[in-house]
């Protein structure tokens, strides 16, 4: 664990200063736009978290880890550094799950920080009145669980890609080819589906159909990322 942290301290540092002020503006420009501008826009949609809202607050974060996540070890390689970290004591696994956890944390981060002050945002452009929190709070906590599970696929998914390219640039390219066909998948099983069994299903049942194909799919890029993730082959690499 000291060495997971180690590496998660390693990568929040390089995240937010190795660029500048351009690495801090674009989380504060997101969480500007997802807190004030859409809450504004959406009203008391947005604390009764609509389907429109929802998908926004799910979609953004993870396209934010999705355009840096190809950095992970590509970017390593391309600045040289690669070498570097692998010639420290941290272990493989410590590596690799670091640069993971500091991904999910800064999308899911996002996340919470734009829904707690978006709720500020709203009532209080509401003037007077009693103030509300998003309705029903069962779905607020299950919003927060699937934009965990949505990072984390992005995450392990993203740092798989990475270590099989050799720029940033071929990782972002195969990422969004990744996202296409992911896409196409959904669609095509949907398709298959039978009329009567969508029919038959609540959306409470679809939310955690949803949640558990997420967490599978999760635990199998992670474990193939964990499994690709091998000090020898990237040095010899």
């Amino acid at each position: 664990m000291s060495e997971i942290w180690t590496m998660v301290w390693k990568e929040w540092k390089d995240s937010l200063w190795s660029g500048g002020r351009t690495d801090l503006f674009r989380p504060l420009l997101f969480i500007v736009v997802l807190s004030v501008f859409l809450p504004l826009s959406f009203s008391q949609r947005w604390i009764e978290l609509d389907s429109a809202p929802i998908l926004i607050i799910l979609y953004v974060p993870f396209m934010l880890i999705i355009t840096s996540i190809g950095d992970a070890i590509a970017g390593e390689r391309e600045r040289h550094t690669l070498e570097t970290l692998l010639a420290s004591r941290i272990s493989d696994r410590a590596i690799l799950l670091g640069k993971v956890l500091v991904s999910v944390g800064f999308g899911w981060g996002v996340t919470l920080i734009s829904l707690l002050l978006g709720a500020v945002v709203v009532n209080l452009s509401r003037g007077q009145g009693p103030w509300e929190f998003y309705t029903p709070i069962n779905l607020f906590v299950t919003l927060l669980v699937m934009s965990l599970l949505s990072n984390l696929l992005a995450a392990s998914g993203g740092v798989l890609i990475s270590l099989k390219s050799s720029t940033v640039r071929q990782a972002s390219q195969t990422m969004v080819i990744g996202m296409v066909f992911l896409g196409l998948v959904i669609y095509g099983i949907s398709r298959l589906l039978p009329a009567s069994l969508t029919a038959s299903l609540t959306a409470s049942q679809w939310v955690l159909i949803v949640m558990g194909a997420l967490a599978i799919l999760d635990a199998i890029l992670l474990t193939a990322a964990l499994l690709t993730f091998q000090r020898s082959r990237l040095i010899l690499g």
